[in-house]
């Protein structure tokens, strides 16, 4: 894996919770999790992988591996971004996720772009 200073993606969250699919009373709660990808970086890149660790409020640790984004292996040329929305479902209120995305930049570096913990968190139950 190769990392130059010509590959900088920055990554935005905004979450939400999800009450109209959500259950507390079977401990299901569903929230969606709306990510912007920006390139500020020097060389286009298309976005091949994603890697996720969501850990409830238990401790219960779920990881997801797969190809793309919603069904997508998008480009990202400088100074754009990419924007998609996912959820994610969990047996507690009260939980957090983070990972990586694993990139292709055009001038064939493999490298991947970081994603910083966030947390899931429905309406009163963070103080």
């Amino acid at each position: 894996m190769r990392m130059t200073d010509n590959y900088d993606f920055e990554v935005n969250v905004l979450t939400n919770y999800v009450d109209n699919q959500s259950d507390p009373h079977t401990d299901r709660w569903v929230f969606a999790y709306t990510i912007t990808i920006h390139n500020r970086g020097e060389v286009a890149a298309q976005l091949l992988t994603r890697h996720w660790i969501i850990t409830d409020a238990n401790g219960r640790v779920q990881e997801v591996r797969g190809d793309g984004v919603v069904g997508e292996q998008p480009h990202i040329e400088p100074g754009e971004s990419f924007r998609y929305t996912s959820g994610a479902v969990l047996d507690t209120p009260v939980g957090s996720m983070h990972g990586s995305y694993g990139m292709l930049a055009d001038d064939g570096g493999l490298f991947d772009t970081v994603i910083a913990p966030f947390t899931l968190a429905a309406p009163g139950k963070l103080n």
